[in-house]
């Protein structure tokens, strides 16, 4: 638990961290093949994790259960890095934890050829070739500190000559075989079959199930074995807060160089793996015991022909993720946007741009705005300007000349004012590069800014968890509307914590404006509870029963009817904590926690929030016929070929997936309720095309 602040008396304030780690796909490597078919990577090898989302390159890290992302790091040497935490491959927090330091998140290379290079022409590698490994790393960021006893600790790993086990490989056959071979019928729960001839036939399956003519079954076929390792420590940090780490480091990413010169990692089976000791509250507070102790990684890299000296390389890039263009919200209404655009959008934006290099680089910034399925595009050039390296002179400043052009670039346009739209959403994308060098130098990022039918003021990663103490507190937050709307419910994100401890009661709670505190209670919806999902940061939507009419300022906050903190997502990056407050008698509060708590109120006519953006909308097009549809719906796509890994996503209106399915240009809807329905078309794990359906009794 971080952040804790006792007010002798009053209602207390608590954060901790959130249980969200799901697994993603994968990208490309430099690699070859082995005689045992096992991928191998070649030198160079480097990871900068800014072209993966969430998980890992699966070539690159066949076994990790760590996260990705631009949220936890605090500035770090590029966008994403790789974090450290106490939650398992599903999100959840590992079952094994406890309050004594255990072995959490790991990250683990593929195999890599130390024996030899191969380009510009193959040669062997030894000690003789100088070859060092180097990583940035940060305690903590902006999630919680690894206590003094939890650890990251960096391993090299060699084969030892030996064997192990690793899998139990399995075959698919008919059930047909063996029930012709024994003159049955059928085979009952509880029936051993044995592995097939050409298999280990001591190993055998026991039936779970009722099988009999043309159903299929795995069965386990043979043991497989892999070349044992031995793995050496050859690093190690006991965990510390940021605020010390800096105190330290004068940074807040440190870089480590390690010679690799033992002549038993020069084989074409060298791996390194990474691993964290994470530690969790005690019972004394069970919905505390969330995720902590992050650590962050950057920049792995691992070459020949370095030196002790070698801290640079030639990359340029953008730290922390792309920003808003709206003043106060992440995302708001489109209809309270259009109603005072010129006070919702900022006058400029900050960003922070970096120089990994030893020489200063002369690079060139721009940005684009392009409207999602409309036809709104602006842009802006800031010019060429000189950014030098940031060992000696850190981010590019924001001070007067062409570093402000670059580093605090103004917004060249308010957003349109689409009268016939109730939603619309933007994709901003940020490049910085230096054509010059060659190959040329080149960064970006991407924010989707959104005009949805809610207010938010967090990013949707909570780095941490929200709680008050003690049972009977109220939170709420501010929210202001420039035009009267209907508040239809909120959204909140909810962290798991070990065993859902903080599956308790609260009552969602709505009121006036009182001089900048909440004032009289409007509205009181009694009685709910945490709701999760399986999906990474999904928020649940709480309806209101009886849609309340507001205007102006008001809050909308909870009472938690229990001891113990109920965790809800806390974003931790964007502070909005002027806008927060807390009691547990008659007397508002300001928080003094910076952060955003993530709840979003929805508002408008309908409970529609939003789905996920689509990426190229003008390449592709949806349609659906007939529209409304009543028993099937044709499906048509211009500008795609659909395959075997083309989905179909059908969302309601709170943006829940209620059906999904492979391809077909013809579906049956006759046992989907009736409304209005999203149809989202994926291909290659994007969305690509979306379109409206109306389903019609």
């Amino acid at each position: 638990m971080i952040g804790q602040t006792t007010t002798p008396l009053y209602a207390q304030e608590v954060v901790s961290g959130l249980a969200v780690n799901p697994a993603y796909q994968n990208q490309n490597a430099v690699l070859s093949k082995g005689n045992e078919g096992e991928i191998t990577l070649h030198l160079p090898f480097f990871e900068d994790f800014s072209t993966t989302k969430v998980n890992t390159d699966q070539l690159k890290w066949p076994a990790n259960a760590v996260f990705i992302n631009a949220d936890f790091p605090y500035l770090p040497p590029n966008h994403h890095a790789a974090t450290f935490d106490v939650l398992d491959g599903q999100g959840k927090v590992y079952e094994n934890a406890s309050i004594r330091p255990f072995i959490a998140d790991m990250l683990e290379s593929a195999l890599i050829r130390l024996d030899s290079v191969f380009e510009p022409t193959q040669q062997s590698l030894s000690p003789a070739d100088s070859v060092y490994f180097s990583f940035y790393y940060q305690p903590q960021g902006r999630g919680d500190k690894p206590e003094s006893h939890d650890s990251l600790v960096l391993q090299f790993g060699y084969p030892n000559g030996e064997l192990e086990f690793d899998f139990i490989d399995s075959t698919k056959v008919w059930v047909d075989d063996y029930l012709l071979a024994n003159n049955i019928d059928s085979i009952f729960p509880l029936d051993t079959l044995y592995a097939p001839f050409g298999c280990d036939t001591n190993l055998y399956w026991i039936s779970n199930r009722i099988l009999t003519w043309g159903d299929e079954v795995t069965l386990p076929c043979d043991s497989v074995f892999k070349p044992a390792v031995n793995w050496e420590t050859v690093w190690a940090m006991p965990g510390m807060s940021l605020d010390s780490f800096y105190f330290y480091n004068q940074a807040y990413f440190k870089q480590v160089l390690i010679p690799v010169t033992d002549t038993s990692y020069f084989n074409e089976r060298f791996q390194f793996r990474f691993y964290n000791y994470g530690s969790i509250s005690d019972n004394t507070l069970p919905s505390n015991r969330s995720n902590v102790d992050q650590w962050n990684i950057d920049l792995i890299r691992l070459d020949r022909n370095r030196s002790k000296a070698d801290t640079s390389y030639p990359m340029i890039s953008f730290s922390e993720r792309a920003p808003s263009f709206l003043r106060r919200y992440q995302a708001m209404p489109y209809k309270q946007y259009r109603s005072d655009p010129t006070n919702a959008v900022k006058p400029s934006i900050e960003l922070f741009i970096t120089n990994l290099d030893n020489v200063t680089h002369n690079t060139t910034y721009e940005y684009s705005v392009k409207q999602i399925a409309g036809n709104q595009y602006f842009d802006y050039y800031g010019g060429n300007c000189n950014l030098d390296p940031f060992s000696t002179n850190g981010f590019q400043t924001c001070e007067t000349g062409c570093g402000a052009a670059h580093a605090c670039p103004n917004i060249q346009s308010l957003f349109s004012l689409d009268f016939d739209r109730d939603s619309t959403s933007y994709q901003i994308t940020h490049y910085v590069s230096d054509s010059t060098y060659q190959p040329p130098l080149v960064d970006s990022i991407t924010y989707q800014q959104g005009f949805y039918n809610y207010f938010a003021y967090d990013d949707g990663t909570p780095e941490l968890g929200y709680g008050l103490e003690p049972a009977g507190a109220h939170m709420a937050v501010q929210f202001k509307m420039v035009v009267p709307d209907t508040l239809k419910g909120v959204q909140m994100l909810f962290n798991r914590t070990l065993n859902n401890t903080n599956n308790k009661f609260f009552d969602i709670v709505v009121w006036k404006d009182n001089n900048g505190m909440p004032g009289e209670e409007v509205y009181r919806l009694v009685r709910q509870r945490p709701q999760w999902s399986d999906n990474m940061y999904e928020f649940h939507l709480y309806e209101f029963p009886d849609p309340v009419i507001m205007n102006g300022i008001f809050y909308i906050g909870l009472m938690q009817e229990e001891m113990g903190s109920i965790n809800i997502g806390f974003d931790a990056a964007l502070d909005n904590s002027q806008y927060n407050f807390y009691r547990s008698d008659d007397q508002w509060r300001n928080s003094i926690i910076p952060g955003s708590i993530m709840l979003r109120p929805v508002v408008g006519a309908s409970y529609y929030i939003d789905i996920p953006e689509v990426d190229n909308p003008e390449e592709f097009v949806l349609n659906c016929y007939p529209n409304p549809a009543q028993n099937y719906v044709q499906l048509s796509l211009t500008g795609l070929v659909p395959d075997h890994q083309t989905k179909i996503l059908f969302y309601d209106v709170t943006g829940r997936v209620v059906h999904e399915q492979n391809w077909q240009d013809k579906i049956s809807i006759s046992g989907f309720k009736k409304g209005l329905l999203f149809v989202q078309i994926i291909h290659q794990n994007r969305p690509v095309a979306t379109q409206k359906l109306v389903i019609t009794p």
